[in-house]
């Protein structure tokens, strides 16, 4: 199949959020669903170089509203002697399938028609996903990958890319704060998050304006605060903020209703140099809509997150990421056991099952304080993938443990590594250029959960 590597980002504002964003075009693709997709971009962002042998490869999954710049969300773990070494590994970070970060997704025109898919994109899995990341891999000329790592959504790909490649084409796996199939938990947070972006009379069935100022604001917004209570613990908030009030509790009676507009973020919001990817522009708070001022810090902390959210990210793209995840289930299609009547739960003998065939070494990574995707789950990936070790991430923060933890997930990783690919270290480094050589991480971050605003 003829791969263009050198295809040019797609022209939307999301994309352009992306630094050093690169984009291959496969000429079609055809879904799990049987749906096709024609010249369908695959974007992703790379660091080192490929190796003569072909087998140095590290493929970086990202989470749910995550993106292929993983300088951005994980920058303390990428660079010379960090786990993600870019002079012995070539490092790669593919953007997923519906995801408005430059691969195919509904903001992508059709083909046909010129016009962006929106809602009429069709729904695809995290085994798709797979699937054309491994044509675009056979393009780049890899012939083995090293270690897929990933967590939460990130994790679920890692679980799929062993069984959806052939036998030891993956050498390990790291899957973190995950699960080998999306349960009722996980379902039903989705679901609360997807009501709150459809219950937006701006949203028009998917059929609005895909710049942020046409998003579905309130909705959206409303959909993140959900999301993010699921990513961190009470113990956490009740620490970080406890019944702290915030500045607007007593406004003075004199006092103007201060302007709802959220702050433009600082210049390191978008990148350690601003010129090489779009500015996230300011959204206002639609006319109609009576300002509301938080009393406490926790309200005040909720829609901050909101508000950074809402200068990134799309939200018929949120949708179908939501429902990807939902379909997540390694057993599904891959085993002649029933499952139970009302399909509750993959029946545990087929996951067992399906589990022992992994012939990948595989870190599997939980959090105690998790709530969703509790440490049981990740229990059990370890118990039944015979050649798994399990390691308990020490974090009070949650399921963002492992975006947050930053030097344990560096060294967790980064000694697996070294573990399973002597050879990679006992190599001499490989050049790189400047671009590579990677400096301290700053606070901020566009698509991470580490910022300086509430620290």
């Amino acid at each position: 199949m003829a791969v263009d590597l050198n295809a040019q980002p797609a022209n939307n504002y999301y994309a352009k959020l992306v630094r050093n964003l690169k984009v291959a075009v496969v000429p079609d693709f055809t879904l799990e669903s049987g749906q096709q997709l024609l010249e369908v971009p695959v974007a992703y962002s790379s660091w080192g170089t490929l190796n003569k042998e072909a087998n140095n490869a590290l493929i970086i999954c990202h989470a749910l509203t995550g993106s292929s710049d993983l300088q951005d969300w994980w920058k303390p773990l990428l660079g010379p002697g960090k786990a993600f070494d870019p002079t012995r590994f070539f490092v790669v970070c593919f953007n997923l399938l519906g995801s408005p970060y430059g691969s195919a997704s509904p903001l992508t025109p059709h083909p046909l028609t010129g016009k962006p898919y929106g809602p009429a994109f069709p729904q695809t899995s995290l085994r798709d996903d797979v699937r054309i990341q491994k044509i675009v891999l056979d393009a780049l000329g890899v012939l083995q990958v090293a270690a897929v790592v990933g967590g939460s959504m990130g994790g679920q790909v890692a679980l799929e890319w062993p069984l959806c490649t052939p036998p030891g084409y993956v050498k390990t796996i790291i899957p973190i704060a995950t699960s080998a199939y999306q349960g009722a938990w996980g379902i039903s947070w989705n679901e609360s998050q997807i009501r709150c972006v459809q219950a937006d009379a701006r949203f028009q069935g998917g059929n609005y304006d895909p710049e942020p100022e046409g998003q579905p604001i309130q909705g959206l917004g409303a959909a993140r605060m959900i999301g993010m209570l699921t990513y961190r613990s009470c113990t956490s908030f009740e620490a970080r903020f406890s019944r702290r009030r915030s500045d607007s509790m007593f406004p003075s009676k004199s006092a103007a209703v201060p302007d709802q507009t959220p702050p433009t973020p600082p210049a390191s919001d978008a990148g350690d140099d601003a010129s090489e990817g779009a500015e996230l522009k300011p959204i206002g708070t639609p006319a109609t809509v009576t300002p509301i001022l938080p009393l406490y810090t926790a309200q005040s902390y909720l829609q901050y997150q909101a508000d950074k959210f809402l200068r990134r990210f799309d939200a018929n793209c949120y949708i179908h990421l939501l429902r990807k995840m939902d379909t997540h289930d390694i057993t599904r299609d891959r085993t002649n056991t029933a499952l139970t009547p009302i399909e509750s739960q993959p029946d545990l003998n087929s996951l067992a099952h399906i589990l022992r065939t992994y012939l990948t070494p595989a870190l599997v990574v939980n959090i105690g304080s998790d709530m969703l995707f509790p440490p049981d789950q990740q229990d059990l990936l370890a118990a039944h993938l015979p050649h798994a070790q399990l390691v308990k991430l020490q974090s009070l923060d949650g399921h963002d443990g492992f975006l947050l933890e930053l030097e344990s997930m560096d060294e967790l990783v980064r000694s697996f590594l070294q573990q399973h690919n002597p050879a990679a270290f006992a190599a001499a480094p490989i050049h790189t250029t400047r671009e590579e050589s990677l400096g301290e991480s700053s606070l901020d971050s566009v698509f991470g959960e580490v910022d300086s605003h509430f620290q």
